[in-house]
């Protein structure tokens, strides 16, 4: 038994047996005695209370960040790991640099304040980088960053995102200090974000209209709060979870900004698909771009620490605290209860309220303290680190001919996607039979009923799928494009426009009302003709179509002279009409005209713009399938594969564009299509793609923190370099 353990159970004894003792024992002995032995309980207890806890078990030097709202988490730890049987000191405020700094050279054992991606710039530092890694997933995905301004502000100058703020009106609503700038309250200089923020003030022109005011943010930021109340304009910055967001409550109080463009400095690029996110209350778009990725908020420690420690880090990978929870007590905080006791308070009477499933992390937690040591204990420890996974068979991983991310030649699989995978499968050293598939319903349905684990090409994450799957993050941002013919010859130019006119509404309407004006004048006619000129008969049918007969040759100026007109009122409406037949028939021509005209100008595709009245075309199941069916003033075609789908393209000729993933058209311009076709206008829908899994998979966490891996270690961007240079 460990000596925390006895501690506990000797503390438990000692209660109810001083309790029990003045009824057992005799009278005389009653006080002179009792006290006695509790006093020699609790000397022991003392004892054993100075004694080091375990050989195994070292004193764990913990730190916190520098924001009081990430403390409450670290409390919990610190009494979680106490549960275990550690000594653990109390945790040191440090600046974001200083812990990495301290945790890489070992004098800080870890924190719960790791911010991931934010502080993925940390652990690329050469005299860091291996020496510390995140750990678990203390709140996975749920922290946000971005900017804010009061609503009151935002709908009286609609200030929807951060570019607005070069607006002079706007920037007078911000001025305090009268500067000429607005001042928007941001981050301290030694927090992660404040690059970000500088970065963005740079990139989208903003430096000499904003001015990025830096300080003590929490009694700057209740200075905020304060100004708000009082109906002043605010300006600033802040993140989730977070009491401002409790006080100051989007799109009660407050709105999010959207910035321009997703845009982050080096280093974070290829996160920039992931600033922009759906269903953010607040915003005044959905989907919102607010300039900066989710974060994971996850522990962190030294990793001798964590392969010395391996119950350590069994604890940190399961430890989960609901982000409600920290918003509620971030509250207390701010009512008045954020002393060290109270936040101390606060961490017991959460573990306490969580008490099974605290016990659950423990009993595993404890069951991997209690195995015996094997050979080669560092590498032992890292076996059970957070990618680790257990597979008693290969799994079934499906994939799809997509190039470049997957194609196949000489009977083997190849590409970006098909190269991202064996580095991860490799990472965690998972067995698979990699097995192709003809089509893109075929890849998902395999993994939706369970007859494949995992599913990979260039899958887009889509709210449709993700309806039906889970996915891995995103590994590649991508999007839609218009791939159309690149040279035509005439006749085939001729034979589109021709098709297109008669496919114009606008010829019918012509026609139409040509039709219309003859079968009047023919009526007009016929009724003052018919009783004195053989030439109109009486008979309506006969006599209507050679009045009609004579209203057409009459307008066209063709003027056979076989009819004519015998009375007066017939000759005086005979000129009126051969007068204003040349404006009726100039009509007609000019409706034709235009018609051949604007067709053919319509007739060249440079984008998504010019597709409706065309014949386009697409893979089924696609994303770009579930796009095109959106668009109201789009038909299409669907093809089962992308064979088939070029296959119309280049010899049946029965499309005129095609809509699919931007790369794929790409990489078939410049190799099957090259010289034949050309990928037109900007990409559209942005698109990201990633590995599809079954619904809540085993394999879905350590996935994601591979990738997140492959990203820090740089592997990533060689398999990148290597497809895509």
């Amino acid at each position: 038994m460990k000596l925390s353990s006895l501690r506990r159970c000797l503390f438990a004894c000692l209660r109810p047996c001083q309790q029990a003792m003045p009824r057992l024992l005799p009278r005389g002995f009653r006080r002179r005695s009792l006290w006695s032995l509790t006093i020699l309980g609790v000397v022991l207890v003392g004892l054993l209370q100075g004694m080091p806890a375990s050989s195994a078990a070292p004193t764990i030097t913990m730190g916190r960040p520098t924001w009081d709202t990430g403390w409450f988490q670290a409390e919990i730890y610190r009494e979680l790991l106490i549960e275990l049987g550690y000594g653990v000191k109390a945790p040191k405020t440090l600046s974001n640099d200083d812990f990495y700094t301290q945790a890489a050279a070992g004098e800080v054992d870890l924190w719960a304040s790791g911010w991931f991606p934010l502080h993925n710039r940390y652990l690329e530092q050469p005299e860091i980088q291996g020496q510390v890694e995140p750990v678990g997933f203390e709140v996975p995905g749920g922290a946000l960053q971005g900017y804010l301004v009061d609503k009151a502000t935002a709908e009286r100058l609609n200030i929807i995102t951060l570019a607005d703020l070069q607006r002079p009106e706007v920037i007078e609503a911000f001025d305090r200090d009268q500067d000429g700038r607005a001042d928007l309250l941001g981050c301290n200089e030694d927090w992660a974000c404040a690059e970000v923020i500088d970065y963005h003030l740079a990139e989208y022109g903003l430096t000499e209209t904003v001015a990025h005011i830096q300080g003590a943010y929490a009694p700057l930021m209740e200075d905020t709060v304060a100004r708000q109340r009082r109906g002043e304009s605010v300006l600033f910055y802040t993140w989730t979870p977070n009491w401002t967001v409790n006080e100051l409550v989007p799109d009660e109080d407050v709105v999010w900004l959207e910035v321009p463009y997703p845009s982050l400095p080096l280093g974070q690029k290829q996160l920039e698909s992931e600033t922009t996110m759906t269903g953010i209350v607040g915003c005044v778009a959905d989907p919102c771009t607010l300039g900066f990725p989710r974060n994971d908020i996850r522990a962190v420690a030294n990793t001798e620490f964590l392969a010395a420690n391996p119950a350590v880090r069994s604890l940190l990978e399961q430890v989960t605290i609901p982000l409600e929870d920290i918003a509620a007590q971030n509250a207390q905080m701010l009512a008045g209860q954020g002393d060290e006791n109270d936040i101390r308070r606060q961490a017991q009477e959460w573990i306490q309220a969580n008490r099974e499933l605290v016990d659950s992390w423990l009993v595993q937690a404890q069951a991997i303290a209690d195995l015996p040591p094997t050979e080669g204990s560092p590498e032992t420890a890292a076996d059970v680190g957070p990618t680790r996974l257990s597979v008693t068979a290969p799994l079934r991983v499906v994939t799809q001919r997509f190039e470049p991310f997957v194609i196949y030649e000489d009977q083997q699989y190849q590409g970006f996607s098909i190269d991202l995978w064996e580095a991860i499968a490799d990472e965690l050293q998972l067995p698979y039979d990699l097995v192709g598939v003809n089509s893109v319903a075929k890849l998902l349905d395999e993994v939706e009923r369970g007859a494949a684990d995992i599913a990979i090409a260039g899958i887009g994450i889509t709210s449709q799928r993700e309806e039906r799957l889970d996915f891995s993050y995103p590994y590649y941002e991508s999007g839609l494009q218009v791939l159309v013919p690149s040279d035509q010859s005439e006749l085939s130019k001729l034979l589109t426009v021709i098709g297109a006119v008669l496919r114009s509404p606008r010829l019918y309407y012509g026609v139409g009302i040509l039709i219309l004006v003859l079968l009047i004048v023919a009526h007009i006619l016929w009724w003052s003709e018919r009783t004195h000129n053989h030439e109109f008969p009486d008979s309506y049918w006969h006599g209507i179509w050679e009045a009609f007969w004579w209203a057409a040759v009459t307008v066209t100026t063709v003027g056979y002279g076989d009819k004519v007109p015998k009375k007066p009122a017939g000759r005086v409406f005979g000129l009126i009409w051969m007068f204003s037949g040349y404006f009726v028939f100039a009509y007609f021509t000019a409706s034709i005209a235009t018609t051949f005209t604007v067709q053919e100008l319509q007739g060249v595709i440079n984008g998504l713009e010019d597709l409706p009245g065309k014949r386009v075309a697409t893979v089924a199941e696609s994303a770009a399938a579930e796009f095109l069916d959106e668009q109201t003033n789009l038909l299409f075609q669907e093809f089962p594969t992308q064979e088939a789908l070029y296959l119309a393209v280049d010899t049946e000729k029965s499309v005129d564009a095609v809509v699919y993933d931007s790369p794929v058209l790409q990489y078939f311009v410049s190799h099957q299509g090259q010289g034949q076709y050309k990928v037109v206008g900007e990409v559209f829908q942005s698109l990201n793609y990633g590995i599809a899994l079954q619904q809540d998979s085993p394999y879905r966490e350590a996935i994601n923190a591979t990738l997140l891996k492959l990203y820090e270690t740089g592997q990533y961007e060689e398999i990148y370099q290597e497809w895509f240079g």
